[in-house]
């Protein structure tokens, strides 16, 4: 099976590539495009046709959406994306599947599958998107209006507004939620880790671990802390000092880092 990967984050191509190579041998990654422009010019002059596209929503020149409109997509989409399921829902009956970044092995291994049972039981035809779908994700992936712009928390008897912009980080402990400021105020929010993974702009925030989701912002520093994992010192301080990447986060959190 050929396949071209159409992804704008060098580390996440280099993952997801070698992620293939591992669970599936028989996979050859032709060649890969970071842009719309570089993917129209890749399918229109490829040698060999791939027999599946990887392909990220958000490239470095634009939604990939513009490809449909630009070049003929004759084979299988499997879609990557940091954006969360919630808006993916309109399109899913329109490509294979769909993976989140980070990609989860069991979750490829899943896609690939599918993929390989579609194709044995019968052609598998390309994703059709119309424009009214198109215009649905679209709205759905603004960034601009999508984003939570500011908290309320209580102090007292009275409430008080913190703008995104002046969070350093979210922490849980003891199955409360935390919000810290630059100023190094510490207030108790309603939502939890995941909620707030839905409410601010993945391009701005990142989730460590389970217990932190870090402001770019707020990372003083990182250290190697083993061969295959990072520690970071956040300002104002954690509470428990630095705090440590989650193993399976770290590819991730690389290519968050050169956004």
């Amino acid at each position: 099976m050929n396949a071209f990967v159409i992804e704008d984050e060098p580390l996440a191509a280099r993952r997801l590539t070698d992620l293939l190579r591992r669970q599936r041998p028989s996979v050859e990654v032709l060649a890969t495009a970071d842009s719309v422009e570089a993917a129209v010019v890749l399918l229109q002059t490829a040698a060999t046709p791939p027999d599946v596209l990887f392909l990220d929503i958000h490239l470095s020149d634009g939604l990939s959406f513009e490809l449909f409109e630009k070049a003929e997509v004759r084979c299988p989409v499997i879609f990557t994306t940091a954006y969360d399921a919630y808006a993916l829902r309109a399109f899913k009956v329109n490509s294979i599947d769909y993976l989140l970044k980070p990609i989860d092995e069991d979750e490829l291994q899943a896609a690939l599958h599918k993929l390989q049972s579609l194709q044995r039981a019968a052609a598998v035809p390309a994703p059709a998107f119309d424009a009214s779908l198109l215009t649905q994700v679209l709205q759905q992936l603004q960034p601009q209006n999508q984003y939570k712009k500011q908290f309320v928390v209580k102090v007292g008897e009275h409430l008080k507004v913190i703008p995104v912009d002046n969070i350093s980080y979210f922490f849980s402990l003891e199955k409360a939620t935390f919000l810290q400021t630059r100023e190094n105020r510490r207030f108790v929010i309603d939502q939890t880790l995941e909620q707030l993974e839905k409410l601010l702009d993945p391009r701005q925030f990142f989730r460590l671990n389970r217990a932190y989701y870090v402001q770019h912002d707020a990372i003083q520093d990182i250290i190697h802390y083993t061969n295959s994992r990072l520690k970071t010192v956040l300002a104002p301080a954690a509470p428990e000092g630095d705090v440590l990447i989650s193993r399976e986060r770290v590819p991730a959190f690389r290519a968050w880092l050169e956004r």
